[in-house]
């Protein structure tokens, strides 16, 4: 099939489609990761985004479903260079994308688009299936809001409270679009998880008598996030806190802080962060909007930086016993260096 991907600048590419014909259109972003293809894919804080691999070659061992982070893919679209035709086991990502009525686009030169981005930012852009046109695409990019200007978090959030049973602490949980393998992170633990969705009021959570409050990951611009800041800033210094990613973001703005767009933000499974003792960890990553530490009230201090640009990957305080972080210490398809050093520290600090 044809495929075309048009830019809001006016650029456009032409490659092979898979999956099936149609479009779509949102920012086009960027991951770096040489394998977790599917972990990305099926990540909820991709929704609204197009997602292009840096990677030449995606699909090598084919698509298995015990690794989704979602039951289904989250992702608008997928852009690559190479697909790859005879994985290692099946299904491949050209039947996945089929049968499951996925945009898809190959035979793209992924690496021009990424040094692209990454010298003028991140982009709308919009994936046709089935045409080459690409002024209509470009027009189609053009015409789609940008992504502070929607709200995506009520389509990837849980429609109604849930339990996941543990023997542990209870740990009320906001669903902002939450990752399969946080949630195992945290029942693997003993975790007794009061999952809420992203518009549950503090007196919700209160009602289930949590020990702890976690607020997940989640897609878009954390100020849209307005339910789950108004909830986590009544329910700051009640309980321990904590957060991840967009979790991260939402605190900051729960405690008067700020956030701010990030270029190109960050996207992968190399990114290293510096935390507040010296330590360099390797870390998966997923958010284009970062805390302004600036910002952040007295009493507050960031304790991971991120080691390429210096934005803030997580901060904590101790009086409020508030800790977050914005990388994905539970990602697995990446390096899971921060696993036990965020959760482990989470349930000692709710012992």
């Amino acid at each position: 099939m044809k495929a075309v991907l048009g830019l809001e600048d006016g650029q456009f590419v032409v490659g092979e489609g898979f999956g099936v014909e149609g479009e779509c259109a949102g920012e086009l972003v960027f991951n770096t990761q040489m394998t977790g293809y599917m972990e990305s894919l099926t990540d909820p804080s991709y929704f609204g985004q197009i997602l292009m691999f840096t990677f030449p070659l995606i699909g090598n061992y084919g698509v298995d479903p015990k690794n989704f982070q979602n039951p289904k893919v989250c992702a608008l679209g997928c852009i690559t260079k190479e697909i790859c035709e005879k994985p290692a086991a099946l299904p491949s990502i050209r039947s996945f994308f089929e049968e499951n009525r996925l945009l898809g686009m190959t035979g793209v030169d992924t690496r021009a688009l990424t040094i692209k981005t990454r010298v003028h930012g991140t982009m709308r852009a919009a994936l046709v299936v089935g045409s080459d046109d690409g002024a209509s695409a470009v027009q189609l990019a053009r015409r789609t809001p940008t992504i502070c200007d929607t709200v995506p978090i009520p389509e990837v959030s849980c429609r109604e409270p849930y339990h996941v049973k543990g023997c542990g602490k209870r740990i009320a949980v906001i669903d902002l679009g939450i990752k399969k393998n946080m949630l195992i992170s945290l029942s693997k633990r003993g975790g007794d998880l009061h999952v809420f969705p992203y518009n549950a009021t503090a007196d919700q959570v209160l009602a289930c008598r949590p020990d702890a409050l976690f607020v997940s990951n989640g897609p878009g611009d954390p100020k849209q996030a307005t339910d789950a800041i108004r909830c986590m800033k009544d329910l700051i210094g009640q309980m321990p806190v904590f957060g991840i990613c967009m979790g991260n973001q939402v605190a900051a703005l729960a405690l008067g802080g700020d956030t701010y767009k990030l270029k190109f933000g960050h996207r992968g499974a190399n990114q290293p962060v510096r935390f507040k003792d010296g330590r360099i960890f390797i870390t998966t990553q997923n958010h284009g909007f970062a805390v302004d530490a600036a910002s952040l009230p007295e009493g507050t201090n960031v304790t991971y930086t991120n080691v390429n640009d210096g934005t803030v990957e997580g901060f904590e305080n101790e009086d409020l016993c508030l800790t977050t972080v914005q990388f994905h210490p539970e990602a697995h398809g990446g390096p899971r260096d921060t696993e036990e050093h965020f959760f482990d520290g989470l349930f000692r600090r709710i012992a």
